[in-house]
C-alpha cells in the first residue's frame, strides 16, 4: 500500500494559520486585483467563488471583490514544507516528493513498527494537525496513481483507502479528468471520442485509442485498467530528479517561460544538493498545446550541482526548442540525470574558473541555508522573479 499525502490549500492555509484574522476569509496568494499576476493558491473560502490556481488575479477579483490578496512568501512555505517532510520521515525513509506540499510514501517496510498503512496515514495526519496546525488529505492504495486520486477525492482533510480488490469499482465511475495528466484540453479530446468516465477508457480498444492519442492513449488505457508498476523512489535512489509545471493557459510569453524554467532549475538543484548528488545530464521537457511532447538533453561536461550551470544549459535548450517548435507551450519540465555522489572526484576542464565556481557554490549554499532557516525571507535568483511574483 502506498500513501499519497497532499497538504490542503498549502500556501493559503499557512497564511491563515500565521494570521488568525484571515481565518474564514477568501484568501488569494499571488496575483493582484489590477496586475498581470496569477493566483498561486486560494483558500477553500475563495474556491467557493470559482477562484483557482493559475487564474489571473484580475479575474479572481471580479469573482470575489472582497477577497484578500497576499504576496507569497516562498521561502517560508519551503520551511514549513521541510517540517512536513520531517514528520513523514518518522514513519518511513521511502519518500518521493512531488512538490513542497505533496509526496508519495511507501510504508511497507515499517508497518511492523508503526502499524498498517491506514494507521500510519492517520498518525501522520494527526501529527501535521497537532504540530503545524495544518490539514492534509491522505490517499492510500496499492498503485501510485490511485493513491493520488484518492487523496484528492474528499478534500479538504480527506482520508480515502482503496484496497486491491476495490480498484476497478473505485476507478470506473470517476470522470476522465481524475486521471493524472488529464486537464481541460485532454478532457475535451476524450469526450470527442465518447470517453467520459474511466470505465469508458478501460473498455475502449487500446489499439484504437493509441491511433487517436498516440503514446498518451496507451498510458491512459493502462491507468484505467489499474496498471501502474511505478514504485516510490526517494531522490537519493532516483535515476533522475525532475520538476515540471503544467500551465492552465497555454503560454507563448518568452520572458515568462524563461522565468518558469529558472524556477524549475532552482527546485531540482536544491533537491539534488539535499540528496548529496551531482548531475551530468540536463533534459528539457517541452509539451505543445496539442499535447505533442519533446525532450532535448545535453551533457554538463563534468558533474555539477550548481544552480547556475543548470540554468545556463536549460535556457539554451529552451531557446533551441522555441526556435524549432514555436507554438504555444502547455508544459515545461527539467530533469537532472546521470546522477553521481557529490563526493565523487571529477575531472575539471582546462577552461573552468575555480574562483567563479567557488563563488557560485557559495551562492547556492547561502540560498539553501536561508530556505531552511529564515522562512520569513524570500530568497531566490532574479531570473525567476516574474514567476515567483505569480506564486
Amino acid at each position: 500500500m502506498i500513501l499519497h499525502i497532499d497538504m490542503d490549500a498549502f500556501y493559503a492555509s499557512i497564511e491563515q494559520r500565521d494570521h488568525p484574522e484571515l481565518k474564514g476569509q477568501p484568501v488569494v496568494v499571488g496575483g493582484s486585483k489590477t496586475g498581470r499576476g496569477v493566483v498561486a493558491a486560494a483558500s477553500y473560502e475563495a474556491r467557493e467563488y470559482g477562484i483557482h490556481s493559475a487564474m489571473p488575479g484580475r479575474r479572481a477579483a471580479e469573482l470575489c471583490p472582497h477577497a484578500v490578496f497576499i504576496r507569497g512568501r516562498m521561502s517560508h512555505y519551503v520551511d514549513v514544507g521541510r517540517q512536513v517532510r520531517e514528520i513523514f520521515g518518522r514513519f518511513t525513509p521511502v519518500i518521493q516528493p512531488l512538490s513542497l506540499d505533496e509526496a508519495f510514501l511507501d510504508v511497507s517496510g515499517t508497518e511492523r513498527l508503526h502499524g498498517d498503512a491506514e494507521t500510519i496515514g492517520r498518525r501522520i495526519k494527526d501529527a501535521i494537525q497537532d504540530e503545524l496546525q495544518l490539514t492534509a488529505s491522505v490517499g492510500i492504495a496499492p498503485r501510485k496513481f490511485v493513491a493520488k486520486i484518492a487523496s484528492d477525492l474528499d478534500k479538504p482533510n480527506g482520508f480515502v483507502v482503496v484496497g486491491e480488490s476495490e480498484l476497478t469499482a473505485f476507478l470506473d465511475p470517476l470522470p476522465v479528468e481524475k486521471l493524472w495528466g488529464v486537464g481541460s484540453v485532454g478532457r475535451h479530446r476524450l469526450h470527442r471520442l465518447g470517453l467520459k468516465t474511466i470505465r469508458d477508457i478501460r473498455r475502449y480498444d487500446p489499439t484504437l485509442l493509441v491511433s487517436h492519442l498516440g503514446d498518451w492513449g496507451d498510458h491512459l488505457w493502462k491507468l484505467a485498467n489499474g496498471i501502474d508498476a511505478r514504485a516510490v523512489v526517494p531522490d537519493r535512489h532516483a535515476k533522475q530528479i525532475s520538476h515540471e509545471r503544467t500551465f492552465t493557459d497555454d503560454q507563448t510569453d518568452a520572458e515568462l517561460l524563461h522565468a518558469v524554467l529558472c524556477f524549475l532549475c532552482e527546485q531540482t538543484t536544491m533537491r539534488l544538493r539535499t540528496s548529496k548528488q551531482k548531475t551530468a545530464t540536463i533534459t528539457l521537457k517541452y509539451r505543445r498545446e496539442d499535447f505533442k511532447t519533446f525532450t532535448k538533453s545535453r551533457s554538463t561536461g563534468s558533474p555539477t550541482d550548481r544552480t547556475g550551470d543548470v540554468i545556463q544549459i536549460a535556457s539554451e535548450l529552451l531557446d533551441q526548442m522555441r526556435h524549432s517548435e514555436p507554438r504555444a507551450v502547455r508544459l515545461l519540465g527539467v530533469s537532472l540525470g546521470s546522477l553521481v555522489a557529490s563526493d565523487r572526484p571529477v575531472q575539471l576542464s582546462l577552461f573552468d574558473d575555480p574562483r567563479q565556481q567557488q563563488a557560485e557554490r557559495k551562492v547556492d549554499q547561502v540560498v539553501d541555508q536561508l530556505s531552511q532557516q529564515l522562512g520569513a525571507k524570500t530568497v531566490y535568483r532574479a531570473a525567476s522573479h516574474r514567476w515567483r511574483n505569480r506564486q
